[in-house]
């Protein structure tokens, strides 16, 4: 029987921190129905998420263990967990997926938070929920998004122990980049041999990897590939999320086919000075607005027009909080992000530039192998 990824002390803590909140904000439970969410606090994880057939609850009281309420396919996986209390039901059913049980449990709670915010989402029926708040007659719910994003943007030394191994085998996989790119190779080929690359060095899968080539740069950052050649000239970029135990990566490199244009160089010698201005700038204390102007300062923009220069990072690909003008996160020791700035190159073009770190007191640590000073030609 597969366990969960972490010993039990870790969702202990988590459970402590959240229940900390919880009584804080006076609520009485947690309703989670995301995979994040509900993985961040039972260590059950399954690419069984991937089928959108069936709901999946977990509800964090203000005392005691979180309680699963689940199909009875999972009941097996989930009885792996640190959880005890795992109730089921047939799924799919014709008239009752689950809400008859969640009622029963949630049914003496007066104070109920739910994610609504920013980059949370509801998965089950919405029907279904119309049912549940009906027969619950609750005056209110309380949004839970700023209480389950504080404690999920914070890493303990084990998550970010599992995002550095991520980060060194990807980091890895780029640094074979010359025996695995060339000239006339399509698109799909050199994606297929990186991810074939990543996986062959300790990767569990790659469920994200987008990018381009093209004279000068790329048109966008999250392109499929298709079976267009690569060019002497071109600028190839590839950006990956490879996982382990379920934690991502998430950074890029770019490569010059042959030989780089001067636009090219001074691109890429721009994004690179502008993640070194980060790098030095990511204290404790700081913004993510803070850190994303002195990227901007660098690069010669003044407004999110350009959209985010980074995000936080784990058990999703992009995370809360997100390096913006308007975002007001202070950076705290122990939080995973990635720095991203971008640019355009000529009309048209763009080139993107991303390391992974974490915010420690001090110099942030690198996770990901800094790329090289200047664009790497293949």
């Amino acid at each position: 029987m597969t366990g969960p990824d972490f010993p039990t002390s870790e969702y202990e803590r988590r459970l402590e921190r959240a229940q900390q909140a919880m009584q804080d904000q006076d609520l009485d439970a947690l309703l989670l129905t995301s995979e994040a969410d509900v993985r961040y606090f039972s260590g059950f994880r399954t690419l069984f998420w991937q089928s959108p057939t069936r709901p999946w609850f977990l509800v964090v009281p203000k005392n005691g263990k979180p309680v699963a309420v689940i199909p009875e396919i999972g009941a097996n996986l989930m009885a792996s967990t640190w959880l005890d209390d795992i109730r089921t039901f047939s799924s799919p059913h014709k008239t009752d997926d689950g809400i008859t049980l969640l009622t029963a449990l949630l049914k003496k709670t007066d104070r109920i938070g739910l994610p609504m915010g920013r980059e949370s989402a509801l998965r089950m029926p919405l029907n279904d929920f119309k049912r549940l708040r009906s027969a619950l007659h609750l005056s209110e719910w309380i949004d839970a998004t700023p209480l389950v994003q504080a404690l999920r943007m914070v890493k303990s030394e084990l998550e970010i122990e599992t995002i550095s191994e991520i980060c060194r085998i990807a980091s890895d996989g780029f640094g074979n980049a010359a025996d695995l790119f060339h000239e006339g190779q399509t698109l799909k080929e050199a994606f297929r041999a990186f991810r074939i690359e990543l996986l062959s060095q300790g990767a569990d899968d790659v469920p994200y990897l987008v990018g381009g080539a093209g004279q000068d740069g790329y048109g966008d950052v999250i392109s499929p590939p298709d079976d267009r050649q690569l060019a002497a000239g071109d600028v190839l970029m590839l950006d990956t999320g490879a996982t382990l135990n379920g934690y991502f990566c998430d950074f890029d490199r770019n490569f010059a086919t042959g030989h780089a244009s001067e636009a090219a160089k001074t691109a890429y010698s721009t994004l690179y000075v502008a993640t070194d201005v980060a790098i030095a700038t990511a204290r404790p204390g700081v913004t993510c607005a803070d850190l994303f102007h002195a990227m901007a300062d660098v690069i010669g923009t003044t407004g999110s027009d350009v959209g985010r220069f980074g995000h936080g990072l784990g058990m999703q690909l992009t995370e809360a909080p997100s390096l913006i003008d308007f975002d007001e996160t202070v950076l705290t020791e122990g939080m995973v992000i990635t720095l991203e700035p971008s640019m355009e190159v000529t009309d048209g073009k763009i080139m993107v530039h991303e390391e992974n770190i974490v915010i420690r007191d001090g110099p942030p640590t690198l996770l990901t192998r800094r790329a090289p000073p200047e664009l790497p030609i293949l």
